[in-house]
């Protein structure tokens, strides 16, 4: 320890010299630079201009208000070079004779006054000074060579082009000082001029005077009052060193010796630094001794207690092992049953979705399709809760990703209404759903995260609200950042249903996006330029609300409001915690604002890419040049029903004032093809109802207006049953979704496609042109799934074989054959969809070589290359699985229940060009 302190304390005395040395270089260096620009200066301004501009008076002024940049030089003289057969001339000039400086030791100082010098003597050349600082004028007319240590230097000066400096000497003030000396050339010499040259080119000489003592002095006085190290600074230029600064006392103990580079190469300078005081003893070290001591009984102490604790932690390792084993086996079955429950109910839902898919390709009413379209929403929906039991096990085990696939948000939303419409109509809510125009028509993400998330949101505003409305609003960021307010959310009477509701902006008002956009002076937030779109969405409703006091636990995993609703309800208390999550990695946030007893907003924000669409691709052609009008006396719910007629291509207008529409029929006004009045507004105006539908009917009887009656889910059947009796009108029922909105008006309109308004599925005829003839082998040992694959490949033209085992789709798929495609189940009794696979794979590779070997068969003589595109038909959606298809050379993978989007997907890969399929 004491040799540490000592290396610490060598450390901090040569910091602290190399400290000072480098400031005191530095600052000469700064001095040296402007005496060298002053040199310019005489060159440009004396020499180069003729007559010269520059004279005693201008030098002198000069120098001393320019002193501050060589704050270590106390005085500046310049010097010209003379021959000898230049003096009587150059003497005549300057209107006195040049004197000899001398430096003998009669002389207290270097430069003698001007009445003690003497006359120089005749000589090869002079060096007088003709200009100087005001505090050295007495050596104008002075020869610098005539004094023995000033001629060394103007020599080695004009014969290196740099500066020079001379040993240390007293100047007047009695301190040690030292002289630079710079030459003035009558050319700019190249670097590598001879020393001949520079002798030839020399001029005049520059000297400064340096006060090394006054610049030690200040350079210490800066650094600190009272300093801990005594500083000497020595010219080593010599054997026997020259002290510049410093006492001669050099004590004893510790030193440390820093190198010092004025500039010039021939001399050489040094700093030595010294402790002013003793460092006092090592007292820690001798107490660490002592404490020593006392640490190795300690240590005796312990290890006793050790060796007693051994055997205990000993027996403690053995049983966390075990834990350890039975935690790791728990977490296998948990995975293995995960994965064999999802598949065992997955599997009947397969049947269930492919049935219902079946019954909508069938003739089917208006209302039929809407039952039948439920079903199947909430079989999807079925599918979506097994999925979460999934999602679960992956947020635990942060393995949880997200899709990048290209959707349309609008339809996801329509089918959220379709959910839930039924458990809406049972309470009397309003449930509607508003997308902005800014909203792309397809966005890239993971659209089955957002339909959860979503899901949850309306389906806990369903579960606590008994009457009023679900408002579910879809934006983009850019819309709500100049106001941060959207539609009706502030607003307590300009409502979707009339009930009041908390202000919207108070669910989004501590997101960090907005508290940083609301912090800055910027202007109105403006579009970005990437494919990146914002998207903020808003569920509203009129329930009981959240109590204040419950609030801040709404996001804890497996948490209730209360013990009393949880019973009323029902509910596991995870869906808003698997909904941050997933908002979370949607590089999203979600927050709400509640007020018990008037309703509750929950909004949450999503990062997705925009997709290349035309935009207008899914807006039925039939619909483009018809006009409709909206009749209703609340905005918002007007502004929904114009929302989903302009998805559809209809060109919308809504209005409240029923008079003044009247007063427009009576005087021939053009009249739009669609009338769509709401329940609740026919009612409120009943009385002038009758007048209106007798004037758009007797208007023009071949062509006159289709009058529609937007049902209210909260009035009674009975009601609205007589009205559409009594005056013929067509009802709609809420809540309004593009599909259900679409058939009606084709219903209406007389012109139905059963394609379309059957299934709505997209894309029919493109998948029918890929299918079309195709000979497709599907293998699955459950009789439904068979009938479901069947039936769906069967629906785009292609012609299919059923095999029920694996050992059959062997015999089937035994090279030649004539199959395009098989749909292999992968788990069968007795052999899996892999093990066929593989054997499969084993006989393609036997015909290949024969081919190769030219011993090809007279069927295959056309063929190149023998190989049977296998996609993996399960109900098992684990990662895993998907990696063990790629190992068995699967060509595809597609997940029970599969539809027609996922269907086409995978066998575009193969059917697009047909030169390729074998």
């Amino acid at each position: 320890m004491t040799n540490q302190a000592v290396d610490k304390q060598r450390e901090s005395l040569a910091s602290m010299c190399d400290e000072r040395a480098r400031m005191l270089q530095d600052q000469f260096n700064v001095s040296m630079n402007h005496l060298q620009a002053l040199a310019i200066l005489v060159s440009t301004f004396h020499h180069s201009k003729s007559p010269s501009a520059i004279d005693q008076t201008t030098f002198a002024r000069y120098a001393e208000r320019t002193a501050f940049e060589r704050p270590l030089t106390s005085g500046v003289a310049y010097a010209v070079r003379v021959t000898h057969a230049e003096r009587e001339q150059f003497e005549r000039q300057q209107g006195w004779s040049i004197k000899k400086m001398y430096s003998s030791k009669k002389q207290s100082s270097p430069s003698p006054g001007p009445g003690d010098a003497e006359v120089r003597e005749p000589a090869e050349e002079y060096a007088p000074v003709i200009f100087a600082q005001d505090a050295y004028k007495h050596v104008i007319s002075f020869d610098m060579l005539s004094g023995n240590e000033d001629r060394e230097n103007v020599l080695r000066a004009r014969e290196s082009g740099k500066g020079v400096l001379t040993a240390p000497f007293k100047l007047l003030n009695n301190r040690l000082g030292v002289i630079l000396t710079y030459t003035v050339y009558k050319t700019e010499l190249p670097p590598n001029a001879r020393p001949q040259e520079r002798i030839q080119a020399a001029i005049g000489y520059l000297g400064g005077i340096f006060d090394i003592e006054a610049l030690v002095d200040k350079l210490l006085h800066q650094l600190a009052g009272k300093q801990s190290i005594m500083v000497n600074v020595y010219d080593t230029t010599n054997e026997r060193p020259i002290s510049m600064y410093g006492s001669n006392d050099t004590g004893s103990g510790m030193y440390y010796k820093s190198t010092l580079n004025f500039g010039d190469p021939s001399r050489k300078h040094e700093m030595h630094c010294r402790f002013m005081q003793k460092q006092p003893w090592p007292w820690l070290a001798i107490t660490s001794s002592l404490g020593t001591l006392v640490i190795a009984l300690l240590i005796g102490y312990i290890f006793q207690a050790t060796v007693k604790r051994i055997a205990k932690v000993e027996a403690d390792f053995q049983k966390m092992t075990e834990l350890k084993k039975r935690a790791e086996a728990a977490d296998i079955a948990k995975s293995q049953f995960l994965a064999t429950v999802s598949h065992e109910i997955r599997t009947p839902m397969n049947g269930v979705l492919g049935m219902l898919q079946m019954i909508m390709d069938t003739d089917l009413d208006t209302t039929q399709q809407d039952y039948v379209r439920t079903a199947q929403a909430s079989g999807k929906a079925l599918v979506s809760l097994i999925n979460e039991v999934l999602d679960q096990a992956k947020i635990e085990s942060g393995k949880l990703e997200l899709e990048m696939v290209p959707f349309d948000l609008r339809t996801v939303c329509d089918d959220i209404l379709s959910l839930f419409c039924g458990k809406a109509q049972e309470k009397g809510l309003e449930l509607a759903v508003y997308v902005s125009d800014q909203v792309p028509e397809t966005l890239i993400g993971d659209p089955g995260r957002i339909r959860q998330i979503i899901t949850n949101l309306v389906g806990n505003s369903i579960k606590f609200t008994e009457r009023g409305h679900i408002y579910l609003t879809v934006h983009v960021i850019e819309e709500v950042m100049p106001s941060l307010d959207v539609g009706t959310g502030a607003q307590y009477a300009n409502t979707l249903s009339g009930y009041p509701v908390v202000n919207r902006k108070r669910s989004w008002e501590n997101f960090r996006l907005f508290n940083r956009e609301l912090n800055s002076c910027e202007m109105p937030f403006a579009p970005v330029a990437s494919d990146s779109v914002n998207l903020i969405i808003s569920v509203e409703d009129t329930g009981v609300g959240i109590p204040f006091e419950a609030q801040s636990r709404v996001f804890t995993p497996f948490m209730q409001v209360g013990p009393s609703i949880a019973r009323i309800h029902g509910g596991t208390g995870i869906g808003l915690s698997i909904s941050k999550c997933l908002v979370g990695l949607m590089k999203g946030e979600i927050g709400f604002a509640s007020k018990p007893q008037v309703g509750s907003t929950f909004t949450f924000t999503a990062v997705l890419t925009r997709a290349c669409s035309s935009g207008n691709e899914n807006k039925p052609s039939e619909f483009k040049e018809i006009s409709a009008l909206v009749f209703d006396h609340r905005p918002v719910r007007a502004k929904v029903t114009k929302y989903h007629l302009q998805r559809l291509g209809v060109q919308t207008e809504s209005m409240t004032d029923l008079d003044q529409y009247i007063s427009k029929v009576n005087f021939g006004l053009q009249v739009a093809k669609l009338v769509l009045i709401d329940k609740e507004t026919w009612l409120k105006e009943s009385h002038s109802m009758p007048m209106l539908v007798s004037k758009l009917r007797n208007k023009d009887q071949r062509d006159s207006p289709k009058l529609f009656l937007l049902e209210n889910p909260k009035s009674s059947v009975m009601n609205s049953s007589d009205i559409s009796r009594e005056f013929h009108l067509n009802v709609i029922m809420k809540p309004l979704r593009a599909s259900m909105l679409q058939v009606s008006l084709q219903r209406a309109l007389g012109g139905i496609d059963k394609v379309n308004c059957r299934n709505g599925v997209v894309g029919n005829s493109t998948l029918g042109s890929l299918l079309h003839k195709k000979q497709i082998l599907v293998v699955d040992d459950n009789i439904v799934n068979l009938k479901v694959a069947a039936g769906a490949l069967k629906k785009y033209g292609a012609e299919v074989t059923c095999a029920d085992t694996g050992k059959k789709a062997i015999t089937l798929l035994k090279p030649p054959h004539s199959f395009d495609a098989c749909f292999m189940d992968i788990q069968m009794p007795e052999m899996d969809g892999f093990q066929a696979t593989k054997r499969i794979r084993v006989m393609e590779r036997d015909l290949n070589e024969q081919i190769e070997r030219g011993e090809v068969p007279p069927e295959c003589a056309s063929v190149q290359r023998w190989r049977t595109p296998i996609l993996a038909m399960t109900a098992d959606v684990i990662q895993a699985t998907y990696e063990e298809c790629l190992k068995y050379e699967m060509d595809g993978y597609v997940s029970k229940p599969f539809e027609g989007e996922q269907l086409y997907r995978e066998v575009a890969r193969f059917f697009q060009n047909q030169d390729q399929v074998q």
